[in-house]
């Protein structure tokens, strides 16, 4: 069956049924689609709006007992190829985790980007942004995944963060720019963001949590699921313990676990930088952080230039990570 993309557009619902398989209920919703957006003389589909049988549309999506009708996106078009073949992490938990939950959830965010693989979260509060802000800031390359319109931001105090993965990765969603916000939205985004994923990591969450159900389908769905051991006796903890009870794997150690992974599919821009421009490592640094060396020291195990290893110091202060001490010596926070 050969077509193109406008050909589908203009598709009867009757085709959609026996050629596709689709319910009534999807039939409907695209009947209501097409109508919001044709407009006398045209039936263009606009440009930021993916449809099943589009050449980037990811095909794990149709496999969904709830498929998208559409998706809405922005940011950078190459990067549905990567989502199409799963080659993503997914790296969720609660808003309102603990300081362990967030430097994990950071190290995560860091780790990844400087391995090349795309960062899936939902941006919410707590550890989706934590693990998003860390891959912006690491150069990586954010996928968000929202609850909400694309011109809607929540909550708002992410209207910077949610700018920025759109301009460095990709945002998507399947509301449609006039579609009602809901609860149930949010917990629905959650089938999206495992759906493009090759692994899922839970790195903190309580009992009654949208996490859980992430968990329940990369299960189902037969993914890797890795979870960061937290506090047996904290509430914010309860849930993603009792993953541990099961099939999912312990994340103990990020560089371990993106050893296990291997390397990404996106370029590290780190290695496209000269050997003397290029910003030292930050687990290695933190390694010597915790070994007590001095920026001297730093320097010379580590090979690089003290003033770089020093900008790299600072940038781990103001993130919140380390603290100067007394003798050009830091400690991990």
């Amino acid at each position: 069956m050969a077509c193109g993309l406008g050909d589908l557009w203009d598709w009867p619902l009757s085709r959609f049924r026996d050629v596709l398989g689709w319910p009534e209920s999807l039939l409907g919703s695209l009947a209501r689609y097409r109508q919001a957006c044709r407009s006398p003389g045209s039936a263009a589909v606009p440009g930021h709006v993916l449809l099943p049988m589009d050449a980037c549309w990811p095909e794990s999506l149709s496999g969904l007992d709830r498929p998208p009708l559409s998706l809405q996106w922005c940011g950078r078009r190459d990067l549905w190829p990567l989502l199409s073949s799963r080659q993503a992490v997914a790296v969720i938990g609660t808003r309102r985790p603990s300081v362990h939950g967030l430097r994990m959830a950071e190290a995560l965010g860091r780790s990844l980007a400087s391995a090349g693989w795309p960062v899936v979260s939902g941006l919410a509060e707590g550890i989706d942004a934590a693990v998003h802000r860390a891959c912006v800031r690491s150069r990586g390359v954010p996928v968000g995944v929202l609850g909400t319109p694309l011109h809607r931001v929540y909550p708002q105090e992410h209207r910077g963060l949610q700018q920025s993965v759109a301009e460095t990765g990709l945002l998507f969603t399947e509301l449609r720019d006039d579609a009602r916000v809901r609860r149930s939205t949010f917990a629905l985004r959650n089938r999206l963001l495992v759906a493009v994923a090759r692994a899922v990591v839970i790195v903190e969450c309580p009992k009654a949590s949208g996490a859980l159900h992430s968990a329940a389908i990369a299960q189902s769905m037969g993914l890797p699921l890795w979870v960061v051991p937290g506090d047996a006796m904290r509430h914010s903890s309860q849930g993603s313990n009792a993953l541990l009870q099961g099939k999912a794997s312990a994340l103990v150690d990020p560089m371990a676990f993106i050893q296990a992974l291997g390397t990404g599919p996106v370029p590290c821009q780190d290695s496209m930088v000269s050997p003397m421009t290029r910003k030292p490592s930050t687990e290695k640094l933190l390694q010597q952080v915790n070994d007590g060396a001095t920026l001297e020291q730093m320097a010379m195990r580590l090979q690089e230039d003290p003033q770089h290893i020093a900008k790299s110091l600072l940038q781990l202060e103001i993130e919140g990570v380390v603290t100067a001490m007394p003798g050009l010596r830091w400690r991990s926070l």
